[in-house]
């Protein structure tokens, strides 16, 4: 459910201070257009990068992407900390009352929070995102991006959990890709923080609590986030534990007591949903490793397995033996063939 919200519009002043945080790993090829996109932006007062253990580059491309405007701060962790942890730190490290999250190989569209801040009643407020595949990256250009109206709305939790729920052989569309605008005054008013135990899910985990405890999470149609697809991208990639920690942290919403009705319900449905997926990726693990049997006692000591990895073993059969099954790929092989978060109203 979603409810619509109303339009209204204020002059630009210091509460409208945007810090930019960037968490970066190994982005040396990337970073440097990222931190340009949030430099171009006027309301950006803060650009804070945090490298977080590259082995590259990147904090070099970060230094040579500096404008000189005394707005750009990096910081380097010798070891990988998550980009939870890296979010976090930033946090502490800047103060504008504002807080946006920006991926270091993603791109922000001009204009973008002056579209996000003409409206001020809410508590997070995040826009339509554009994915781009890699391949067109070169010849991209930001006069192809579809225009629609702002259609500013509220999103409910029940909603935004439910459309966290991948479907199989769909194309991805979980709305814990959004890159919301904060406000701090929020996040700290209610001890908010990123889950430094997660390196999955960690966005959806913030604001679903965020949402719990009363958040007014706006969203409109217009685009001002571009996000680039990559084959080798770290976001794509997740060990079978990090599938476990973010089950856990649905558990621990579920057993705190903020949650009642449709909320509650719906967390419950995303955990069984994410623990379901650990627990077919635990057996797969450890089939390859000790074996058929040893995967078969896993199950027996876990009932709850049983149906899940049933039913993964089931579907990647069928996946096997009609691969066409697989996510359809836009019809026009053309860099105009751009793919949206939501183009119609708005998480519907």
């Amino acid at each position: 459910m979603v409810a619509k919200a109303k339009r209204k519009t204020s002059a630009n002043g210091p509460d409208d201070r945007v810090c930019v945080i960037i968490a970066a790993k190994n982005a040396a090829g990337t970073i440097g257009a990222a931190i340009s996109s949030a430099l171009g932006d006027v309301h950006v007062a803060e650009v804070v990068v945090i490298d977080d253990g590259s082995s590259d580059g990147t904090t070099h491309a970060a230094r040579v992407a500096d404008d000189g405007s005394e707005r750009l701060r990096i910081i380097r962790f010798d070891i990988n900390k998550g980009p939870a942890y890296a979010r976090n730190q930033a946090i502490s490290a800047s103060s504008s009352p504002l807080i946006s999250i920006l991926d270091a190989d993603d791109f922000f569209l001009p204009g973008r929070f002056s579209c996000l801040l003409a409206d001020k009643e809410w508590d997070l407020a995040a826009d339509n995102i554009v994915f781009i595949d890699q391949k067109w990256l070169s010849g991209f250009d930001a006069a192809s991006i579809k225009r629609f109206p702002a259609d500013p709305r509220f999103l409910d939790l029940p909603t935004f959990v439910a459309r966290n729920i991948s479907i199989r052989n769909r194309q991805r569309g979980e709305l814990g890709f959004l890159k919301p605008v904060m406000r701090r005054d929020f996040l700290d008013r209610h001890g908010l923080r990123y889950n430094e135990k997660l390196r999955l899910g960690e966005d959806y985990d913030l604001y679903t609590r965020a949402l719990a405890v009363g958040a007014r999470f706006q969203i409109i149609n217009n685009c001002g986030y571009g996000a680039v697809v990559r084959s080798d991208s770290l976001s794509g990639r997740h060990r079978t534990d990090d599938l476990k920690q973010l089950a856990d942290a649905d558990k621990a919403l579920l057993e705190s007591s903020v949650l009642s009705g449709e909320a509650r319900e719906a967390v419950r449905q995303h955990e069984r949903h994410i623990r379901g997926k650990y627990h077919h990726r635990q057996f797969l693990d450890t089939k390859s490793q000790q074996g058929i049997a040893a995967a078969m006692a896993y199950c027996l000591k876990n009932p709850s397995a049983l149906s899940p990895v049933a039913g993964g073993i089931f579907t990647d059969k069928l996946d096997g033996l009609f691969p066409q099954r697989g996510p359809k790929p836009d019809a026009s092989e053309t860099p105009a063939a751009l793919r949206y978060l939501f183009s119609g109203p708005a998480a519907e």
